[in-house]
């Protein structure tokens, strides 16, 4: 995980927005976050979220059933 893969996960309008709703919430389901793209497919915004985790943006907690994202900024702050 290198600087590379946080300015790539940065450069996506949608990508900016989730980050931007865990910002103002944290924890939030994927289900929840697909309510904040509206014209995206589940699968699109798993892909985004999948993009933010592997650049340490994102990281995820099961919490009974489910599973939770949470906003990292320490991967914003390096950079």
């Amino acid at each position: 995980r290198g600087v590379d893969d946080v300015f790539k996960a940065l450069a996506d309008p949608s990508r900016r927005v989730l980050l931007d709703r865990l910002f103002e919430r944290d924890g939030q389901t994927l289900t929840e976050l697909c309510g904040h793209l509206p014209g995206m497919t589940r699968f699109g915004v798993m892909s985004h979220v999948d993009v933010l985790e592997r650049a340490g943006l994102v990281t995820t907690r099961k919490v009974g059933r489910e599973k939770r994202h949470y906003l990292n900024p320490v991967p914003i702050r390096e950079v």
